[in-house]
């Protein structure tokens, strides 16, 4: 779909608005033409000494009212027309964030983050303009220019009409060529523009390790190169853009030489009259917008143009997971993976091979290894983050891609490895899946995550604001918060991956036993708890051990140390480094 296509059928579905503009353009237009050919009849009647005293004034009062008139319709046309303008760039900020909250991790593994926050403002507002100043100056000009041209041609003087547009084709010429260049320019800009916003989004969010590696001066040297080109673009663009300018008054300035000559020959001639003449010169006064509208117009379009190619690709790009399910989900929820085999890439090294897995309802599975072995490409699959290229998850014996997505994921709880956190209280993020829940609620499941005691002697507790990313948190603060959340919700699968790697081995023991004690008050509730930390898992139901991607050992703790195997050899030298940690 091309620009001009999007527009006209936007344009369609606010034909109302866009038709009230257009009437109330079209009275300005006829007013505008009027005035001229208004004032050549007092001119004439004031040269003839035909209109003098009462009647002067009643014309002028005529003249005074239509400039009222002018000045209420451009107030109504501009309340109308860009009322409906900003409505399409509230649909179309609606469609990109409906489009990216819809988007797997697939999708944004292309796409960068600042890039994309540039399409939700730079570049809509772009297409913004081009619906709505483009149109109504497109509109408006081409109405003025007809009218105008009629009027010199028709009501005036067909010869000298005809003479003053003699230079305007090669202004359509120039035109023509400058809007080439404005395209290209603009393109550049809104590119640079997004490379600018891709560096202050990381830098942002990254100032802390900026600041620890001592790289705050190089980062800032980054920026003020990026803001340069930048600015260099959008100075090239704006350069071309007034480039129309001049193409515009040299077309006037000799439509004018034409008209005083031309003109005058004729009222020598005794052809013309004085009033005409001035009639005349006064509706060549009024090409000065209609010309200006045309390079305007252009301009706008270009940069409309360049902004909806960058657009529409995201707008238009298929999910990266189809949300096609329909099935409820069953009352059962047993968890089980059948011959699963998954690589991030065509030509990449399988993350995951033939993965037999069973989660029976109230039960917890562990799953460790060693990093890179494939744990949280595991997590990842059974939340519908990917899809495998063979096998499948079951849940209650039905493939999760018959369920719908919104279903099954309120049916997890899961906490990431970094967990994100709100700009908002902490007691907004931990309700977060529950925002109905009481303070006294959310107060629980902080006790259960072992975090009650932080909140608690922070200045305003639980209305503390976390910042950006939960910034005024340590990493163990950050995650039992997350841990917290997902023990508030009523989802009945708990997936914790790696979340009790930041705190110590006392707090989770803690967290553990508290976990046990939800699940006696929960018995239907699972578990499953990847972790790099075997003590995390020892008394799981069941414990797997990966190892690049394949399932080499498989039973309980006790089974697995009586194998000897990798996870009895990481048990010993994991107790060993504990004790040694508290000598």
């Amino acid at each position: 779909m091309t620009l001009i296509q999007m527009i006209a059928g936007f344009v369609a579905r606010h034909r109302r608005a866009y038709a009230a503009s257009a009437l109330m353009l079209l009275s300005i237009a006829l007013i505008t033409v009027w005035i001229p050919r208004q004032v050549g009849q007092v001119v004439d009647g004031l040269v003839a000494q035909r209109l003098q005293g009462g009647g002067l004034l009643r014309e002028l009062a005529w003249l005074l009212l239509a400039a009222l008139a002018i000045y209420l319709l451009r107030v109504g046309w501009r309340l109308a027309l860009f009322a409906a303008a900003y409505e399409l760039g509230r649909e179309l900020r609606t469609r990109l964030y409906r489009q990216l909250s819809l988007q797997g991790p697939g999708f944004f593994q292309g796409e960068r983050t600042g890039d994309l926050m540039a399409l939700a403002t730079n570049d809509i507002d772009a297409v913004e303009m081009a619906a709505g100043e483009a149109l109504l100056a497109a509109f408006d000009g081409s109405l003025t220019l007809m009218l105008v041209v009629a009027m010199m041609t028709l009501g005036v003087d067909w010869r000298l009409g005809l003479a003053v547009l003699l230079p305007f084709p090669l202004m359509a010429l120039a035109f023509w060529r400058i809007s080439e260049h404005v395209h290209q320019a603009w393109k550049a800009s809104l590119e640079r523009f997004s490379s600018l916003n891709q560096h202050v989004q990381e830098g942002l969010s990254g100032v802390r390790t900026l600041r620890a590696l001592g790289l705050g001066a190089s980062s800032a040297r980054q920026f003020h190169a990026l803001a340069d080109h930048a600015g260099e673009a959008a100075w090239r663009a704006q350069r071309w853009e007034a480039a129309y300018e001049p193409a515009v008054g040299m077309t006037l300035a000799s439509a004018a030489a034409i008209a005083l000559g031309l003109g005058g020959w004729l009222v020598a001639r005794g052809e013309l009259s004085i009033g005409a003449l001035t009639s005349f010169t006064m509706y060549l006064g009024q090409l000065i917008w209609p010309m200006f509208a045309a390079g305007w117009v252009l301009s706008l379009l270009e940069r409309g143009r360049a902004a909806w190619a960058r657009l529409q690709p995201v707008l238009d790009a298929p999910l990266s997971l189809r949300d096609a399910g329909s099935a409820a989900l069953p009352d059962r929820l047993d968890l089980k993976l059948q011959g699963l085999h998954f690589s991030y890439g065509d030509d990449a090294r399988a993350a995951l091979t033939q993965i037999e897995l069973q989660l029976e309802a109230g039960r917890t599975l562990g799953v460790v290894g060693p990093t890179g072995a494939g744990k949280s490409t595991l997590l990842r699959l059974i939340l519908r983050q990917f899809e495998p290229a063979e096998g499948q998850v079951l849940m209650g014996g039905v493939p999760v891609q018959q369920i719908a997505l919104a279903a099954l994921r309120q049916a997890l709880a899961w906490v990431p490895q970094e967990p994100f956190l709100f700009s908002a209280s902490i007691a907004e993020n931990i309700a977060l899946a529950r925002p109905e829940a009481s303070r006294a609620q959310v107060i629980e499941a902080a006790r259960l995550a072992a975090v009650h005691e932080d909140i608690a002697a922070l200045p305003q507790g639980y209305d503390t604001e976390v910042g950006e990313r939960g910034v005024t948190l340590s990493g163990g603060q950050r995650q039992r918060v997350a841990i917290a959340r997902a023990l508030l919700s009523a989802a009945p699968i708990l997936l914790l991956d790696d979340a009790l790697s930041a705190v110590d081995t006392g707090t989770e023991t803690q967290i553990l036993a508290h976990l046990r004690t939800l699940r006696g008050r929960h018995p239907e509730r699972s578990a499953l708890i990847v972790s790099h930390r075997l003590s995390a898992v020892m008394e799981a139901d069941q414990i797997v051990v990966l190892r690049q991607g394949r399932i080499i050992e498989q039973g309980s703790h006790a089974q697995l140390l009586a194998a000897e195997g990798w996870y009895a050899t990481q048990w010993r030298y994991q107790q060993l480094e504990a004790s040694l940690d508290a000598l």
